[in-house]
């Protein structure tokens, strides 16, 4: 399936032709934005928290303790 030309001519041409219903529009509905924007990202982190272990979340700390201190040297 091919990309959409970034010429902002052929851009519109195609827009054009897709509007008239010439040109059948190629983009896959999976690749369309949700009208709801960050569906799933809010929730995310907390429901992963909720299946971590107390284990699993000592050891994600400390990885994300030892890059925060690498950043600063």
């Amino acid at each position: 399936m091919p990309k959409r030309p970034r010429d902002p001519n052929q851009l519109a041409k195609i827009v054009v032709d897709i509007a008239t219903g010439e040109a059948e529009d190629h983009i896959s509905p999976s690749k369309r934005r949700t009208p709801k924007g960050r569906t799933g990202g809010i929730k995310g982190g907390k429901s992963r928290a909720k299946s971590l272990t107390p284990e699993q979340k000592h050891e994600i700390a400390k990885v994300a303790a030892r890059a925060r201190w690498k950043k600063q040297d």
